[in-house]
């Protein structure tokens, strides 16, 4: 098999790049962003969130409106005002070569160029992807990498809590936001695995995050399950009390969000945060099963 290239008009938001295998395909905005608002293996419905009414915005003063817009994005962490909300609402630049898609936007005005790979293996609903900080900027900058997938509403995400023996030292991390109910009935939280439901009827958000040593997560929407991998390094100096991993929804959607090294890096250095995505079938919708997602993956 091979992967296709097109470009094509989608919905509202303008030019994006598809790409596709005979299993699934994935497309990415470039009037704006960049985001990743499409994947899906061929036939099912789209996983990410698609924001087509614009609901979900953030007034920046001078600098415009940031759209969440949907999908997947790359942003820094920690979330400040205005730095980590800078508008995204212009054409980006884009390459193809050797299968890559390469999409970028112009660097922001705090001095961080941003660049996101896009690589659709050939043969399977698999795509590896690789996001870069770079310090454009005359000073250090301290920051970490921020990859965020917002995915489509009603489904549920489950997280493998750490069970790495540990003796007389803690080995799980949780995090909580200040308007996190622990008595959440989207919440479930057990030895092995916290539970995180998306649900339409309930408005105020949840937000947590942990260190997910197993270094994957799975959203089980539209008859598939997403699963999306990420790096655990126990040297990182991971943001909010040491999460590489956070969690949020509202009654809009649910983010799964990947975190990097958060540290002071050089004019000209660059924060690479990469991540692998996997879809796999689930026209029965069954709950995701840890244990059996960690088969499919590690085949």
């Amino acid at each position: 098999m091979s992967v296709r290239i097109i470009e094509k008009q989608y919905k509202n938001f303008g030019k994006c790049i598809f790409l596709e295998n005979d299993k699934a395909e994935l497309g990415v905005t470039t009037e704006f962003g960049p985001r990743i608002i499409y994947f899906s293996l061929k036939g099912k419905p789209n996983v990410l969130l698609e924001d087509t009414e614009r609901h979900f915005a953030e007034n920046v003063g001078e600098f415009g409106t940031w759209y969440t817009y949907g999908g997947h994005r790359l942003w820094l962490s920690p979330e400040v005002m205005p730095q980590t909300y800078m508008p995204d609402n212009d054409p980006v630049k884009y390459t193809v070569e050797n299968g890559k898609l390469t999409v970028s936007p112009a660097a922001d005005v705090f001095g961080k160029h941003l660049t996101i790979e896009i690589e659709l293996d050939p043969d399977e609903a698999k795509v590896n992807i690789t996001h870069t900080i770079e310090n454009v900027s005359d000073e250090p900058q301290e920051f970490a990498p921020w990859s965020i997938t917002a995915l489509t509403p009603g489904g549920v995400c489950k997280i493998p809590m750490c069970t790495r023996k540990s003796g007389f030292l803690a080995n799980r991390v949780i995090g909580l936001w200040e308007y996190a109910d622990i008595q959440d009935p989207r919440f479930k939280l057990t030895n092995t695995e916290a539970r995180v439901y998306q649900d339409k009827l309930i408005k105020r958000a949840f937000k947590a995050g942990f260190n997910v040593e197993d270094g994957f997560s799975v959203y089980a929407v539209n008859e598939q399950y997403f699963v999306k991998e990420f790096e655990f390094d126990s040297k990182y100096n991971y943001p909010d009390y040491l999460c590489n991993f956070e969690v949020y929804t509202n009654d809009l959607f649910i983010e799964n969000e990947a975190l990097g090294d958060l540290r002071a890096y050089q004019p000209g250095e660059k924060a690479v945060i990469s991540e692998k995505w996997s879809m796999f079938d689930n026209s029965d919708n069954n709950e995701p099963d840890l244990d059996k997602i960690r088969q499919m993956i590690n085949k």
